[in-house]
C-alpha cells in the first residue's frame, strides 16, 4: 500500500539526501563568537560559569581568534572589562580603553579578513552595573546615555570596528550613533541594533564574565518583558527607522517566536542571541553526562537559524564550527 506521506520518507532515507533538501543549513560563516578581553590582567582567567571560555590579556585574545578564523568563523564580538569603573563608565570611551586597543590588535592581525563586531553599552564600565547614567532616583537617564553612547561609537569605529552594537536599550540610541557616527564620516561603519532584548534571568553566566553587579533595582525598565510579543516590532521597526542596518533578537532560543515575527516584519539582516544561561544549561547537562551537548548545541543553532536568524551570536562557535569541519 502506498501511503500519501511516504514521499517525506523517501527524501530522509540517506545523509546525502536529506543534506541535498535540507531548509536550513548552519555553517561557521552564520557564527559570532562573543570574547571577553580584561586590562590589567597577566594571563587568561577562565569563566566557571561558561565552561570553555575565559577573561582574554590582549596577547591570548590574539591567540584564541586566531584559532577561530582557522575554524572557519569569521566573526567575533568584543566585551571589555576595564580596570577601573566609575558612575558613567568613562573608559568605554577612552581611545586607551581595552576594547578599543583590542579592536586595533585584531584589525592590524586580521585586516578586512575579519568581521569585528563591538558591544556597545555601559554596564560593563560603570560601577553601579546599569547600562546607563542614572538619575538621584536611580533610574536610568536615557538621553544623557545615549550621548555617551554616541562617544563609545565613535571610539569603537576609530579602533576599527565594522560593527557597533548598542545593547542598552535606550530610545533614540540608533539615531544617536548613527549621526555621530556621519558626523565624522564613518559612513560605512554597520550598527547593529539589540532591538529586541528582554529582561530574563538567562543573563547570569554574562555577568560573571564581564564582572558585572546590578548595585540597586534591575533593568526591567529599560529592557522588554518576556510576557510581551507585540512590544519587539515596535521596537524593532524603531531601531531600524533610525538607521540601523540590522537588529538582534535575545535571548534567542526563548525567542524563537519573536525571531519568526521580525524575520516577516523587516528586509535587514536579523542577529539572535544565544545567551549564556542558554549555553550554560547545555554545558552542566553535558558534564553529567545525560546529553550530547555539542549535538544539542548544533540543534539549538539550527532552531535559531530555522526560526529565521540569519547570524547567531553564540558561546558554542568554537565547538559547533569544529564539529561542521569548518
Amino acid at each position: 500500500m502506498e501511503y500519501p506521506a511516504r514521499r517525506l520518507r523517501r527524501l530522509r532515507r540517506t545523509p546525502v539526501i536529506r543534506d541535498l533538501v535540507a531548509e536550513t543549513t548552519l555553517d561557521a560563516g552564520d557564527l559570532v563568537a562573543p570574547l571577553f578581553v580584561a586590562e590589567g590582567i597577566d594571563a587568561p582567567r577562565p569563566i566557571a560559569s561558561l565552561p570553555g571560555h575565559g577573561q582574554h590579556t590582549r596577547d591570548s585574545l590574539r591567540a584564541e581568534v586566531d584559532r577561530l578564523v582557522s575554524l572557519g568563523i569569521r566573526s567575533v564580538i568584543l566585551f571589555g572589562l576595564p580596570a577601573q569603573k566609575d558612575a558613567t563608565g568613562t573608559s568605554a570611551w577612552d581611545p586607551e580603553g581595552i576594547v578599543q586597543v583590542a579592536l586595533r590588535d585584531l584589525r592590524d592581525d586580521h585586516g578586512d579578513g575579519l568581521c569585528l563586531m563591538a558591544d556597545l553599552c555601559l554596564d560593563e564600565y560603570t560601577d553601579h552595573g546599569h547600562c546607563g547614567v542614572l538619575l538621584d532616583d536611580g533610574t536610568v537617564d536615557n538621553d544623557a546615555t545615549i550621548d555617551l553612547y554616541a562617544r563609545i561609537a565613535v571610539a569603537q569605529a576609530d579602533a576599527g570596528a565594522d560593527v557597533v552594537a548598542p545593547s542598552g536599550m535606550m530610545d533614540g540610541q540608533v539615531a544617536a550613533i548613527r549621526a555621530s557616527l556621519e558626523a565624522i564620516g564613518h559612513h560605512d561603519t554597520i550598527i547593529l541594533a539589540y532591538a529586541a532584548k528582554y529582561a530574563t534571568a538567562l543573563y547570569g553566566p554574562f555577568r560573571d564574565a564581564v564582572d558585572v553587579t546590578i548595585q540597586s533595582g534591575d533593568r526591567r525598565g529599560y529592557q522588554q518583558d518576556l510576557r510581551n510579543r507585540r512590544e519587539a516590532a515596535a521596537e524593532v521597526l524603531a531601531d531600524v527607522a533610525e538607521g540601523a542596518d540590522m537588529v538582534m533578537v535575545k535571548p534567542a532560543l526563548s525567542c524563537l517566536d519573536i525571531i519568526a515575527d521580525v524575520a516577516q516584519l523587516v528586509d535587514v539582516p536579523i542577529a539572535a542571541y544565544h545567551v549564556s544561561g542558554e549555553y550554560s544549561m547545555v554545558k552542566a547537562a553535558a558534564e553529567r553526562g545525560w546529553i550530547d551537548g555539542t549535538a544539542v548545541g548544533i540543534e539549538h543553532l539550527t532552531a535559531i537559524r530555522r526560526a529565521g536568524a540569519d547570524l547567531v551570536l553564540t558561546y558554542f562557535a568554537a565547538e559547533v564550527a569544529e564539529a561542521l569541519g569548518g
